[in-house]
């Protein structure tokens, strides 16, 4: 297997130019914007608004500002699919048509993919969406077609600032480190990394640099696996129930068969 690959993407020199969106589009032929996202949507300057099947790479605009309006901040983010290393689709997908990747990315195969939307649901992070145009399930490869040739990923190679950093898990770990170090020491107190380690769906391979709490973000603080949220042993219940039942057929079956022969 190959070097877990990823993204680090540090919001605070995002300059909101949206190149990375119009490469992701150009990249991998996503139709461009209907009629209803070619207008600005009113939350700051973004008219794409999320992710779904046909936009894979949303710059958010996040505008802060005091009572007054005095003082005030504006972050962008770019934001993508997470690869996540313990990946909540992957996990729901009943035709096994997403498929994790020799550098541990997760990417959903359109020929196998039969649309049911379960990956959809299973995405605490509201990524995936069906494209009209194929009706499958879309979303960010992480460029899986680029890595196999060797090349960067479209976004982080058309991003200016380098607010997307494209390379190994391990390099961009301590290059993010060193960032978090560096704004903290110049007075950015709340600087801190989400889902940079392993205690966030064991790894995020798309991980950010946050300066505020994850849900100014549009981020889940504490996104979770579908199976957490049964109930303890809810599987084994179920299970439980489904034994007794397909006995109790059996019993049933049993004792009619015998009542034939009798009469």
């Amino acid at each position: 297997m190959a070097e877990p690959m990823g993204f680090f993407t540090d919001p605070t020199v995002c300059i909101g130019c949206k190149a990375c969106e119009v490469a992701c589009k150009q990249w991998n032929q996503l139709p461009a914007l209907d009629d209803k996202r070619s207008t600005l949507s009113g939350d700051s300057y973004d008219n794409t608004r999320k992710l779904d099947g046909t936009h894979w790479r949303h710059v958010k605009f996040v505008e802060q500002f005091s009572d007054d309006r005095r003082d005030g901040r504006w972050t962008m983010l770019s934001d993508v699919c997470k690869h996540c290393v313990n990946a909540a689709c992957l996990e729901v997908c009943p035709t096994n048509a997403i498929i994790r990747t020799e550098f541990d990315t997760v990417v959903i195969q359109s020929d196998t993919c039969n649309g049911c939307k379960a990956c959809i649901g299973a995405c605490p992070f509201g990524v995936i969406d069906i494209n009209p145009v194929s009706n499958t399930a879309q979303k960010c490869t992480l460029c899986y077609d680029r890595l196999q040739v060797g090349m960067e990923p479209a976004c982080s190679q058309a991003c200016p600032t380098d607010s997307i950093v494209f390379g190994p898990i391990w390099q961009l770990r301590q290059r993010a480190g060193r960032r978090v170090e560096q704004l903290q020491a110049a007075g950015e107190t709340r600087a801190r990394l989400y889902g940079a380690d392993d205690t966030m769906l064991g790894g995020l391979n798309a991980f950010f640099l946050l300066v505020d709490k994850p849900e100014v973000y549009g981020l889940p603080p504490d996104p979770k696996m579908p199976s957490r949220n049964l109930q303890p042993g809810g599987w084994l219940t179920a299970l439980g129930a489904l034994v007794v039942g397909l006995v109790s057929l059996f019993n049933f079956r049993e004792r009619g068969a015998r009542e034939g022969k009798d009469d």
